[in-house]
């Protein structure tokens, strides 16, 4: 019985999401980051715990719980309302962080800002797409 658990184990495991993406604030070398975290808990559940963690080193590191949804609907849109403060939207689920003080508003306040991406499943892995920013030419009259 021992050797077909062990056989069946690599099976078992291969279901199971457990990944994550990343925002670089400062450049993809900087130290202020939010990461989005995805994991499936067990290989037969739908479900997903999602994950926030932010971190402007060395005064911000913190992990924030979000949200439970289905491992390939995690589509999560990142805003930037400026002086580091951060709104995550999926759905009509929002919320607000803000990286000086490594803090979780209780509301969201004003419309979030401006678009700076998405979290997204991409096939078999989780990854952050930059949102595309497009210039309106000037009238030349």
């Amino acid at each position: 019985m021992r050797k077909i658990a062990i056989l069946l184990m690599p099976l078992l495991l291969a279901a199971c999401v457990d990944d994550s993406a990343s925002y670089y604030a400062d450049g993809p070398v900087g130290n202020h980051a939010l990461t989005i975290h995805r994991a499936q808990k067990h290989f037969w559940s739908s479900e997903s715990k999602v994950e926030l963690i932010m971190q402007r080193l060395p005064d911000c590191l913190r992990r924030i719980e979000l949200t439970e949804m289905p491992a390939d609907e995690v589509e999560i849109e990142l805003l930037s309302g400026g002086n580091n403060v951060w709104t995550l939207r999926a759905g009509q689920e929002t919320w607000q962080v803000e990286t000086q003080t490594c803090t979780q508003y209780a509301d969201v306040k004003g419309d979030g800002g401006e678009l700076m991406g998405v979290f997204r499943p991409d096939g078999d892995k989780f990854v952050y797409e930059a949102a595309v920013i497009e210039t309106v030419p000037a009238d030349t009259k």
